[in-house]
């Protein structure tokens, strides 16, 4: 094959990326990772529930994991992909840099990006009482005040989660768009709801110490949670003609082996939708690397 040819190429550089290039590297396959690992919202994460280890920083695991991918054999450009294509046997990919790959399998692991408020403070405190996922960092915040942010299913799920955790919890939403049942679900509950209000500002030195809405209320919290939805970066397989989940269009639907409706093509990880955890990123990119693998060498 030419330089830029390879048998698997893993979009995404995070857990189910890494895994996946692992295990089809050491089925002895040419693999190249794609992707810029700062961007993996497991980097600034602190994981105390993934099986066999004790609390570990997310920037810890995934130098690991890129230290024993390359190990395995496999190669990694640290650019993001802007264009992918069919060409017969082959799926054509074009990087940010203008660079040209071909390869047999495809391995999608790029992840979800969260939703961001944009707001002084969001960036700043991140990792330090700000979080994108109530279902990841619930449980560091047992017994305290925490405010929750956003309109829809996720947002208010979130708050009625961290009702089992936090001491209060706050909800501020422009104007809630669920379902009637859960609005009531809502309303009956101990959340307490800033309906029509918007974020100005999360406060804090080194942590969130409080949260400035737009009419000048002040929230004195010590956790805030942004669940404004997530979205993958779908454009890429849809350009393939990978098949979305019909319910929120957001998702790459796969089956056991984490095949796609398109032969050659995977996917694992965050952008197979929820839950959003470490231990399930890894158990797919697993798969999917092993069956990229062998699907790549029907073509040697």
């Amino acid at each position: 094959m030419a330089d830029h040819d390879f048998e698997v190429i893993i979009l995404g550089s995070g857990p189910a990326g890494l895994q996946a290039a692992i295990h089809a590297a050491r089925a002895r396959t040419s693999v190249l990772v794609l992707g810029r690992e700062q961007k993996s919202s497991l980097r600034k994460a602190h994981v105390e529930n993934f099986c066999c280890l004790g609390a570990v920083e997310g920037e810890t695991l995934l130098r690991e994991g890129r230290v024993q991918t390359e190990k395995a054999g496999a190669r990694f450009l640290n650019e993001d992909v802007v264009e992918t294509e069919q060409e017969e046997g082959w799926i054509k990919i074009r990087t940010e840099s203008g660079q040209e790959l071909r390869t047999r399998a495809l391995v999608l692991a790029m992840g979800v990006q969260r939703h961001k408020l944009n707001v002084p403070g969001e960036k700043e405190l991140l990792g330090q009482g700000v979080s994108y996922c109530v279902d990841c960092d619930a449980g560091f915040f047992r017994g305290e005040r925490v405010a929750v942010i956003g309109e829809e299913s996720a947002a208010v799920s979130g708050a009625l989660t961290m009702l089992f955790y936090a001491d209060e919890v706050h909800l501020v939403a422009g104007e809630l768009q669920v379902s009637e049942n859960l609005a009531a679900h809502l309303r009956e509950s101990a959340v307490v709801l800033h309906e029509g209000r918007q974020v100005k500002k999360i406060e804090g030195e080194g942590k969130v110490e409080g949260l400035l809405l737009e009419d000048g209320t002040r929230l004195e919290v010590g956790g805030v949670f942004i669940e404004l939805g997530a979205k993958g970066a779908v454009e890429l397989a849809a350009n393939l003609g990978v098949a979305l989940d019909s319910e929120t269009m957001k998702f790459i639907v796969t089956n056991k082996k984490q095949e796609t409706n398109v032969p050659g093509v995977y996917a694992a990880g965050d952008i197979c939708g929820p839950p959003w955890q470490v231990a399930k990123a890894v158990g797919e990119g697993c798969v999917a690397g092993l069956e990229a693998a062998a699907y790549a060498k029907k073509f040697r």
